[in-house]
């Protein structure tokens, strides 16, 4: 039996390589040699999770060729990584990756940190703040009361309690946009939603149309569900989408299904104009598309004086082209896995049908406390707190980068909960792995991109504030000075932060 458990193309590796930018060397510098710089950057692949771990690499001579260097040069870089535990070999059965013995396996997505590494790192993996109170304990009690009636039933509901969901119908029925309770789907969180999505809409191999950058996680939902990724590329700065790439890439590519965050978009924080919404619905009807409006951040305005547009699916009265996801995670608490669909009644019946062989239903208590809050006017309460929190970890996190990284480039979002930082022309690859070595761990821009896109970004969420956004930064900063200095994939630099 093989060791590993899928292969990269000597075509796709040598793509993902050429995506990482080095800092130009400076006077008096040196440049490692060929074979260095080809292991150190099969190995920050590896450790950005962009690679797998046991993923079988390209034979030494196809690997050559696409990098149009000697096989002697492929040789040594993968000699080397054998020799630091990032690649396993085998007679018969090739190379493939590995990770050395006391090493953590690199998340693939923006997993939250272990409460207990905590205490020795900085998390900026992770945009989710904490419960807030007294509202999460006041929404349990008050769901624990309500739970007698439903003991006593199987308890398995999966379009949801029809309570809720007639519940999140009034509230968008309240806003301007007549909703049924038969149009509204309860899931497990707004992941959930969207894995629910993809499976009823696109099959393996199915195109989906992704703004560029995009929510990390989902892009990876999206890629291990076996579709093909379009990236389009968002507006300059905070303006939005960009509709010309849109109406490009929707006619020319006709993709099944477009994944979009219109509400402080995740990572860049931009918000989309009701001109662009609405030029979007109508392009995405005349295309065949079906439109994923992710609203998880539509609540999470900042600044006092931003008026929101009118949602997506206010375009769309017929129902035929827009499906919306909302969540509880982000506006009140990650720990609140509660999210919701909301589309044309056959589709909800298709996914309630499909979930079957799912999850079959969502907690009924989490469905319970979220019922609460929004039938006491605990969840407006709760928010208002939480914009208050963001907006003042957002400026305090702001003031600290700009005094420790003032080459670092970034416009400041007006809702959200994630600043989208340039990064100076540093390796956002490189930044990761050097900030875990001097306590802080930040997301580089890759993982919101495309194959290999924004090697020179990183992501920073508003979720410190204070002295802790002030070390934060100057932990940054510590480990920006390692990536310019070069000693960053250097064996012999230091692994852990010294007070």
């Amino acid at each position: 039996m093989a060791e590993w458990t899928s292969a990269v193309g000597a075509a796709q590796l040598a793509r993902l390589l050429s995506s990482q930018q080095d800092r130009p060397a400076g006077p008096g510098s040196r440049r490692p040699p060929a074979y260095r710089a080809l292991a150190d950057g099969i190995r920050l692949l590896v450790l950005e999770g962009r690679v797998p771990v046991a993923a079988r690499l390209p034979a030494e001579r196809e690997l050559a060729l696409s990098l149009s260097v000697s096989r002697t040069t492929v040789a040594a870089a993968y000699e080397a990584l054998r020799g630091e535990g990032f690649l396993e070999s085998r007679r018969g059965a090739g190379s493939w990756t590995a990770v050395p013995a006391g090493n953590p396996l690199p998340a693939r997505g923006l997993e939250p940190l272990p409460p207990e590494a905590l205490g020795s790192l900085i998390d900026l993996g992770c945009a989710a703040l904490p419960a807030p109170e007294p509202w999460l304990t006041r929404a349990v009690q008050g769901a624990l009361e309500e739970l007698p009636p439903y003991a006593h039933t199987h308890g398995d509901y999966p379009a949801g309690l029809p309570a809720l969901r007639a519940m999140i119908a009034e509230r968008y029925t309240a806003r301007g946009i007549p909703t049924m309770p038969e149009q509204i789907m309860v899931t497990t969180g707004a992941m959930g939603a969207i894995d629910a999505i993809c499976h009823l809409f696109a099959g393996r191999g199915e195109r989906i149309a992704v703004e560029s950058p995009s929510y990390a996680n989902i892009l990876q939902l999206m890629r291990e569900a076996g579709a093909r990724l379009v990236p389009v590329a968002m507006a300059e700065g905070l303006t939005g989408w960009d509709m010309d790439r849109w109406r490009q890439v929707l006619r020319d590519a006709a993709p099944r299904i477009a994944y979009v965050v219109a509400d402080f978009h995740n990572p860049t924080g931009a918000l989309a104009d009701e001109d662009q919404r609405r030029r979007l619905v109508d392009a995405a009807r005349s295309a065949g598309t079906v439109l994923i409006a992710d609203e998880t951040m539509s609540e999470l305005w900042l600044d006092p004086d931003v008026r929101m547009p009118r949602q997506v699916c206010a375009f769309d009265p017929a129902g035929s082209t827009v499906i919306t996801v909302g969540s509880a995670s982000k506006a009140f608490w990650a720990g609140m896995r509660i999210g919701w669909v909301r589309a044309a009644p056959d589709v909800i019946r298709s996914l309630v049908a499909a979930r079957a062989y799912a999850d079959l239903g969502t907690p009924v208590l989490e469905q319970l406390a979220v019922n609460w809050l929004f039938g006491t006017g605990g969840w407006e309460q709760a928010v208002e707190v939480r914009r208050a929190q963001a907006r003042a970890n957002r400026d305090e996190l702001v003031t600290a980068v700009r005094r420790e990284l003032p080459a670092w480039e970034f416009e400041v979002p007006r809702g959200g909960l994630t600043l989208w930082v340039r990064t100076g022309g540093l390796s956002g690859s490189r930044l990761a792995e050097a900030g875990e070595r001097v306590g802080v761990r930040v997301p580089s821009g890759p993982r919101f991109g495309v194959d290999g896109a924004f090697e020179g970004y990183v992501r920073l969420p508003f979720t410190v504030g204070g002295a802790v956004a002030e070390e934060a930064a100057a932990r940054l900063a510590a480990a920006a000075g390692l990536v310019e200095s070069g000693a960053v994939g250097n064996a012999e630099a230091p692994r852990t932060f010294v007070a």
